[in-house]
């Protein structure tokens, strides 16, 4: 929804691409193990030894992982997943035992979504425009 008191962005003729999350997580390798076998990401780099940072990919969805072992999730969303069958992975997820923060429903905004919480606390939104 867009608040029509807001000016309109400015047209500075840089097209922008790709942008990755950077979340921060306690464990490395826990947090590796999570997105790889709950959601089916693939660890396309790595950085430090001890590793220290990570990058994963899943299709058109990429996440950087920085170790960080004092990690203290906040309240709030860290990234917004747009997916094609919502329903399959918020499935997927409670079969796997993952912790479900805001359970799964048609939103007011025009999504079906939830949200769930990874080993280290950090929230995903997760959406599909409804049908």
């Amino acid at each position: 929804m867009t608040d029509p008191s807001s000016p309109a962005p400015t047209d500075h003729g840089v097209r922008f691409g790709r942008m990755a999350p950077g979340i921060t997580v306690r464990d490395i390798e826990r947090a590796h193990a999570f997105y790889r076998d709950v959601l089916g990401f693939k660890k396309t780099f790595e950085n430090g030894d001890p590793v220290g940072f990570m990058i994963l990919k899943r299709d058109g969805a990429e996440l950087h992982l920085n170790l960080r072992r004092d990690h203290k999730p906040g309240l709030h969303n860290v990234a917004h997943l747009m997916v094609d069958d919502v329903d399959a992975l918020h499935a997927r997820c409670q079969a796997h035992g993952v912790r479900i923060i805001k359970g799964l429903r048609d939103q007011n905004y025009g999504l079906r979504a939830f949200v769930f919480a990874d080993p280290d606390g950090n929230r995903f939104d997760v959406g599909q425009p409804s049908q």
